[in-house]
């Protein structure tokens, strides 16, 4: 089983201006990735869900591409 990124790297807030890391948990369609396939814990699943919404919300990250 894969070690969750944000406990192995001891990240203790996943912030919404961040866009470099969240780019790495959505695929080519800019859709949140299931933490089976990117290997986050639910914890953290949790939080970077909700940072990359923020981050959608303020125009940081898109909604879709095509």
């Amino acid at each position: 089983m894969r070690q969750c990124y944000f406990c192995t790297n001891n990240i203790k807030t996943i912030d919404y201006k961040n866009v470099d890391l969240l780019k790495r948990f959505l695929d080519p369609f800019s859709r949140i990735m299931p933490s089976k396939q990117t290997g986050v814990c639910t914890k953290h699943q949790r939080k970077l869900a909700r940072a990359i919404k923020n981050a959608r919300i303020i125009s940081l990250l898109p909604f879709v591409t095509h």
